[in-house]
């Protein structure tokens, strides 16, 4: 038994279904996840609404970095990283707010809303003259695209497009994404974002389709969180999709969509309940078999959701230290009223004291916090072989969608996580990580 082997072939083992406990709080492991993984994909910085009119900005994270995210004078979005190309200082101290310029606190190093470098201090331009070309001297800026209002970033310039990265999973995502009546372009975010930090590894909660724990995690829950299950749920027509890209989703399956949906879920609210049973129809009719999927796919390497069109994104802080940044969606042609119930929907279930986040969050600390010992992180081997042995379906010639199909119950989910997540840490480049060969290369809708 030793610790010096970190080679991802020891650590991750997908033929026998199981991860070693030391993924979850080896330092060294921490630090070559920022450099393989958060360093060259695509992740997720925020929402146009959030920052509508030129001049408009919002600190973000890609990673531990933190970004500002901003909207120029000639409308194009920028991301960049939050460190003067002077002295490192941070040049912006607001988390959101209006302005076409940064300036660094320390020396005066002015930089535009594009990142270009604008102005130095005074007196010592002449200094400066022969020798700095400003033009190279700007804040890092990110590769940036979006995606139905969603902003993405990525530090990597080789990667491949933002559409090629989220493969079939991208049709999930549009419509979870989607308004009440299925238009692409009919949601904005709900005021703020709810952030908070938890004692645990970024990867415990991923991905973060767990639908196995809830009938003992959250016992507590099942009384006074309306809609809230009492077991496990019947896994009928219930399956985990899954993609080579390394993203996963959680869905049931009817086999004819419903002329009606009463959207059961939300009866605690009955201003959100009857808002969206009126415009089920239309969302039906635009979107078909997709039209029941408010939930967000979970997205490589750490976008996560929960019932009812949220994201939630895990930030790495330290191997055992992460930032939870929710993000509420809501229709904007939904009343005030309407839009405030679906805020108090998600923040009593999944705000930082939210009935049912909290559970979660006790086994997230206590998972992170006893993987430490060298027995544990060493000799132990957390398990995902449930339903190992079921075969997925082809989920274009099964079902007319993208994807492959796992019947629940079943850990597929964690062991194409863990599988792609191996992948990207042993990857020297995007050539070896580029999905080349896979059945799955245009199984799109």
């Amino acid at each position: 038994m030793t610790s010096s082997d970190l080679s991802m072939s020891r650590l991750v083992n997908n033929e026998e279904a199981w991860v070693s406990a030391a993924l979850f709080s080896h330092p060294d492991i921490y630090q070559q996840e920022l450099e393989q993984i958060f360093a060259r994909t695509w992740l997720f910085v925020g929402h146009e609404s959030q920052i509508p009119k030129p001049g408009d900005f919002v600190r973000s994270r890609m990673g531990e970095e933190q970004v500002i995210v901003t909207r120029g004078r000639d409308n194009k979005i920028s991301v960049l990283l939050n460190s003067c190309s002077h002295r490192g200082n941070m040049v912006c101290r607001y988390d959101e707010g209006h302005g076409l310029a940064f300036q660094c606190s320390f020396h005066g190093w002015t930089f535009g809303s594009d990142g270009r470098l604008i102005n130095l201090p005074p007196g010592s331009e002449a200094a400066y003259a022969p020798d700095l070309r400003m033009e190279d001297w700007g804040l890092l800026s990110a590769r940036v695209e979006t995606f139905q209002g969603t902003i993405w970033a990525n530090w990597d310039k080789t990667a491949p497009s933002l559409h090629e990265y989220l493969g079939g999973a991208a049709t999930y995502l549009a419509a979870g994404l989607s308004d009440a009546e299925g238009n692409p372009d009919g949601t904005e975010l709900a005021g703020g974002i709810m952030r908070w930090r938890v004692g645990m590894n970024w990867k415990v909660p991923m991905p973060d389709l767990d639908t196995t724990h809830g009938w003992i995690t959250h016992r507590s829950a099942r009384g006074p969180v309306v809609g809230f299950g009492t077991g496990g749920g019947d896994p009928a027509n219930s399956y985990h999709v899954w993609f080579p890209e390394g993203h996963t989703h959680s869905m049931r399956l009817s086999e004819e969509v419903p002329l009606e949906n009463n959207y059961s879920f939300f009866r605690e609210y009955p201003v959100l309940q009857e808002y969206l049973t009126e415009r089920w129809s239309k969302r039906r009719e635009k979107l078909g078999r997709l039209a029941d999927e408010f939930d967000m796919p979970h997205l490589f390497p750490n976008v996560g959701s929960t019932v009812g069109r949220m994201l939630r994104i895990m930030h790495p802080q330290g191997p055992a230290e992460s930032e939870m940044w929710s993000y509420i969606l809501v229709d904007k042609a939904m009343p005030a009223e309407v839009k405030e119930a679906v805020v108090r929907f998600h923040e009593r279930r999944w705000g930082p004291n939210g009935m049912i986040q909290k559970d979660d969050m006790e086994n997230w600390y206590v998972q992170t916090r006893y993987s430490k010992g060298f027995m544990t992180r060493w000799a132990l081997h957390q398990n995902n072989q449930l339903g190992m042995s079921n075969p997925s379906l082809h989920g274009p010639s099964t079902f007319g969608l993208p994807g492959m199909f796992h019947p629940q119950p079943t850990d597929e989910n964690y062991r194409r996580f863990f599988g792609r997540y191996a992948q990207y840490m042993d990857a020297k480049s995007w050539d070896e990580l580029l999905i080349k060969d896979s059945p799955m290369v245009g199984a799109r809708l």
